[in-house]
This record gives structure tokens, sequence and C-alpha cells, in this order.
């Protein structure tokens, strides 16, 4: 998506680190959570496409990483405060090669929240972008129209938007 350019598009197209029944996801786990939320709020239709291991009935039953959260250098432990005030284990991420944490292309960290037990994702998501020093989050709430997973016997299973 040239997001400069055009700023709608009729339909987003991505992958996610995991999504759940109600077509919550976690995105971001490599560290570009703001460009891709960017990009999905451009849509007017968001479609994922994952493989099995990314499906499941609640968040955090697949991907164990946490919330990838992208922020301020300088916020960043009180932020990590602010997360544990909201039942999250947050770790700052830290780099493979080289010292130090993570960098994103927007010269911030990246905090990886971790959670024990489901929550309400939309509060969730409200309290954090509320959070000083949190620049995003890759908690998508409401994003997502429907999810297609790549079986792992080759079949495709299909997720759709429960009508309200």
């Amino acid at each position: 998506a040239v997001v400069s350019t055009q700023s709608t598009g009729d339909v987003v197209i991505d992958g996610a680190d995991e999504c759940d029944t109600s077509l919550n996801l976690i995105k971001g786990g490599g560290g570009c959570q703001l460009q891709e939320k960017i990009v999905a709020a451009c849509g007017k239709k968001m479609v994922v496409i994952a493989d099995y291991r990314k499906k499941s009935k609640e968040l955090g039953d697949q991907w164990k990483k946490g919330i990838p959260i992208e922020v301020v250098p300088m916020a960043y432990v009180p932020v990590m405060n602010k997360l544990r005030s909201y039942g999250l284990e947050p770790v700052l991420r830290m780099a493979q090669n080289k010292a130090g944490p993570v960098v994103t292309d927007n010269s911030n960290f990246v905090i990886d929240a971790k959670f024990s037990e489901p929550h309400d994702w939309d509060v969730l998501e409200t309290k954090l972008s509320r959070t000083p020093g949190i620049v995003e989050t890759g908690l998508f709430v409401g994003y997502a129209s429907v999810a297609y997973f790549g079986m792992e016997n080759g079949s495709v299973s299909e997720l759709h938007k429960p009508v309200l």
C-alpha cells in the first residue's frame, strides 16, 4: 500500500501473528506495528491470510510472546510500570545481533506485554492508547472483516466478522 499517495483503499490484505474467533489480532511481532496499523486503518475492509498455527480461540493460545508495544525510549520504564498495573508482564525486547534493545524504524523501543489470561481486548486497547509514551500497539481490535487460514491438510478455513 502506498499510504502517502492514497489515503484509502478498498481492501487491505495482511497476515497476523495470532487471530482469535472474534477476529481480534496480534500483529507487529516483527516490530512494525505502527506502520501495519496505519495501513490497516486505510482500508475499507481488512482480510487476514495466515496458516493454521495463527488461529486460536483466544488471543494468547498460540502466540506466547505477548502484545508488541512501540514506546518512546525515554518513557519505557514508566510505561512498563503502567503495563504491570493493567495485569500485563512487560519485557523490553532486546536485539539479537547487537547490544541493547530493539529499535524500530521510528527510533522507538518495543515492549512485549505478555498476559496469562484473556482480557476485554477493546478495553485494554483503549487503556494502552491512552498511556503516555506508547506510540502504538500490536493489538488490532475491530480491524479484520474476514480471515482465511491455510490448514495443515491443505484446506482453507474461513472466519468472518460476527454480524451484530
